[in-house]
């Protein structure tokens, strides 16, 4: 399965593919960033990420992509301009197809550090050793993908997942 992992954004949209195979451990694919220029209309920078993912789509072909869930801090305005980015990215995964899993921030840091209330350093170092990489991916945008996607592959094998009939059991 490849899983496309995206940290939405308007200036940076960190994307990052891994490859799972059962029974052997992730393998990072690409990674990196969708860039849009400050001071072009939003419109025009919706429209580039728009394009950007489409082709990143079309090029490694992922059978699912899985995005942060909005999560609004202090600044309402950032998170309004990232609520449009993100309205894109699930617009085009929607229309070429590829089905999307959404995660909270603590739904990544405990799949990838085992704490879900981890530092981002900690999530970053994990994410690197995971994928078995020399350094943290830069930007932070990028590592942050990888993490989405690294949550995914790990949620998707869950028994839980395979079986939705099957009950917790506590």
């Amino acid at each position: 399965m490849r899983i496309l992992g995206i940290d939405p954004g308007i200036a940076t949209v960190g994307f990052g593919f891994v490859d799972q195979a059962r029974g052997c451990p992730l393998r990072p694919v690409q990674y990196g960033a969708i860039t849009t220029e400050a001071g072009l209309p939003l419109s025009t920078r919706l429209v580039q990420i728009n394009r950007d993912l489409e082709e990143l789509i079309r090029t490694f072909q992922p059978d699912a992509l899985s995005v942060e869930e909005l999560f609004f801090n202090t600044n309402i305005t950032t998170g309004i301009a990232v609520a449009h980015g993100r309205g894109i990215i699930l617009y085009t995964a929607e229309k070429l197809g590829v089905p999307i899993f959404e995660y909270t921030p603590s739904q990544v840091k405990q799949a990838v550090v085992g704490y879900g209330k981890a530092e981002k350093r900690q999530v970053m170092d994990m994410t690197r050793r995971l994928l078995k990489l020399n350094r943290i991916p830069r930007p932070d945008d990028a590592a942050d993908a990888l993490a989405l996607a690294i949550c995914h592959a790990r949620s998707a094998t869950s028994l839980l997942r395979q079986n939705p009939l099957a009950k917790p059991t506590v």
